[in-house]
């Protein structure tokens, strides 16, 4: 596997360990340039014969990761005929589930060190990994319902598999922010770390992973964690349904024109 820097990501592989980074500013939202450099990533991740983990982490001081470029989204479809633009969001989605679905279901164990926010997409980014090292500054959020949408890069199905119901719905009919600490309560974390320590503890957490036999560390896995395909195509469904109604519009529109430096913050 080859060292890759681009304008959104970066990974390289080291002693059987991939590190996926994220730098596109302001807070790694997750739009064309991402998608396209993801999806590079999986295929080049599932070349390599060599890898046993994969850590994805950010360097941005902002966090993991705001979520979905609502903007580009928002500038993208707003010219375009209904029909249009529920044909553009849906291929969008379904390049991002098959990009996720494909690192949820890698015979690698996977781990999301995470500091600042998660919230929407970054969140479900996070979800996609095996384990989530939380430092004590992150916050997750699923504020989507703010917009009159569901969440469209596969949360709620993830959520159900992985935490109990009423972790689901207060995330998702709440739109609040749970801190580290509720979230490793919750089930939703495994392990909370001091600040600026989440990358560290999960590149451990990856060497003591790989010490494992591959068969049954992915034998392991396919039982432990199986990928809702069928949920997860259900969602793409309800969120090209919504999406065409005027209030999602209107929200969309309250976030591009807002003057806040993080309009993403409940």
């Amino acid at each position: 596997m080859q060292p890759f820097r681009g304008n959104a990501l970066s990974w390289h592989l080291a002693e059987g360990i991939v590190e996926l980074e994220l730098h596109h500013p302001p807070a790694n939202e997750i739009g064309s340039t991402m998608l396209a450099e993801l999806e590079r990533f999986v295929a080049a991740l599932e070349a390599t014969r060599a890898a046993a983990a994969l850590v994805v982490h950010s360097a941005l001081p902002a966090g993991f990761s705001a979520g979905a470029d609502l903007r580009e989204l928002y500038t993208r479809m707003q010219p375009l005929p209904v029909t249009e633009r529920v044909a553009g969001v849906r291929g969008f989605l379904e390049r991002i589930h098959a990009a996720f679905n494909a690192l949820d279901a890698s015979p690698l164990v996977t781990l999301a060190a995470v500091h600042g926010v998660c919230f929407g997409g970054g969140l479900e980014l996070a979800l996609v990994c095996d384990l989530i090292i939380a430092d004590k500054t992150a916050r997750f959020c699923l504020p989507e319902l703010r917009l009159g949408l569901v969440p469209g890069f596969g949360a709620i199905p993830r959520l159900k598999r992985d935490v109990g119901n009423a972790v689901v719905r207060d995330l998702l009919f709440t739109g609040r922010s749970l801190n580290a600490q509720r979230a490793q309560a919750a089930g939703l974390v495994s392990q909370v770390v001091g600040e600026g320590e989440a990358l560290r503890v999960a590149r451990l957490a990856a060497g003591q992973a790989a010490k494992f036999d591959a068969f049954a560390r992915a034998a392991a896995k396919r039982f432990a964690k199986p990928v809702p395909y069928e949920e997860l195509r259900r969602e793409i469904e309800i969120f090209c349904e919504l999406f065409t109604r005027p209030a999602v519009e209107a929200g969309l529109r309250r976030f591009v024109e807002s003057a806040a430096a993080m309009p993403y913050l409940p």
